[in-house]
């Protein structure tokens, strides 16, 4: 991927001269909203989103920053940013000829709802005019009454090609002890780590029954909803995937999110970056969305001079 293109993708950009990534063993120890207010609609989640968008091109960053919580977070392919070196990270920048398309908004309970979409944009860097396409991902919370940006993230529109597959695919799990789901709790991080141990087992029956009914998957090659999402990772080899730098995020009492780096030796990019939401639905936490993005690949090396 062309690393200046990616990074210029969303509305909440970090550029690689922005603040290193925060120290994401640290769990966010944010109240959830008190403040009681009416649902978001779709509509008005949307209306959020653009208007956003609007401040970076307008360089208005003191109403960007107003309108992003305290403890909010952007994932992009360099990585994780906290809010400051988010706001850092689009001073300057002015997107222009952005289109958006294939809305999907998904409400999480009364106080947490995300809008996935797809942009288009064009951006100059440089003198140099490029055009890229996102799939991009944004969390409104309540807080205190107004509802604020907690969470962003944004992967390049890309057909990436899947990890190597096992040599001797592995068969769904059996209904047996060591294929029992283990149950979900208020600690995301365990529930991730158990639906990643589903996955290098080959246990998709498991997976499966982590996620959400109305579940959605975002990664570079599509939006998928929760069928696609199992099709999606059968036959592929997670037997040497290696997670970690662990953040989590509460968005309030019954949903909080959950960022980490995923390893997958030999394949290229070798480092991704995940988040998932992970929600109490009638008394199960259940993972209701997840995005994944590849790390940015270092542009090759200028040749130098007799170099063939």
């Amino acid at each position: 991927m062309k690393k200046t293109l990616t990074v210029i993708l969303t509305a909440f950009i970090a550029m690689a001269c922005a603040a290193p990534p925060t120290n994401r063993e640290a769990t966010s120890t944010n109240k959830a909203a008190e403040t009681s207010v009416a649902p978001l609609s779709e509509a008005e989640a949307t209306s959020k989103e653009k208007e956003v968008w609007q401040m970076i091109q307008k360089q208005d960053l003191n109403a960007f920053g107003a309108a992003l919580t305290d403890e909010q977070i952007y994932v992009s392919s360099d990585g994780v940013r906290d809010k400051a070196a988010t706001i850092k990270g689009v001073t300057g920048l002015t997107p222009s000829d952005v289109v958006f398309s294939d809305w999907k908004f998904i409400p999480i309970d009364n106080d947490a709802v995300v809008n996935v979409y797809t942009v288009k944009l064009k951006t100059t860097t440089d003198g140099k005019t490029e055009e890229g396409t996102a799939h991009a991902s944004s969390v409104w919370v309540n807080r205190g009454g107004k509802w604020l940006s907690i969470f962003h993230q944004d992967c390049e529109v890309a057909n990436i090609p899947p990890p190597p597959a096992a040599k001797t695919p592995r068969a769904a799990g059996s209904p047996t002890a060591a294929s029992t789901p283990t149950a979900t709790t208020s600690d995301i991080v365990a529930n991730e780590k158990a639906v990643w141990a589903a996955l290098i087992a080959g246990q998709f029956d498991v997976f499966e029954s982590y996620l959400s009914t109305d579940s959605i998957e975002v990664e570079p090659n599509g939006v998928m909803d929760r069928a696609a999402s199992v099709k999606g990772v059968q036959g592929f080899d997670f037997s040497k995937s290696t997670l970690s730098d662990w953040k989590t995020v509460r968005l309030d009492d019954d949903a909080s999110i959950v960022t980490y780096t995923v390893h997958f030796p030999g394949q290229k990019p070798d480092t991704e970056y995940h988040s998932t939401i992970w929600a109490n639905r009638n008394g199960k936490w259940s993972a209701v969305f997840h995005h994944g993005t590849p790390m940015s690949l270092p542009a090759p090396a200028p040749k130098t001079s007799g170099t063939k």
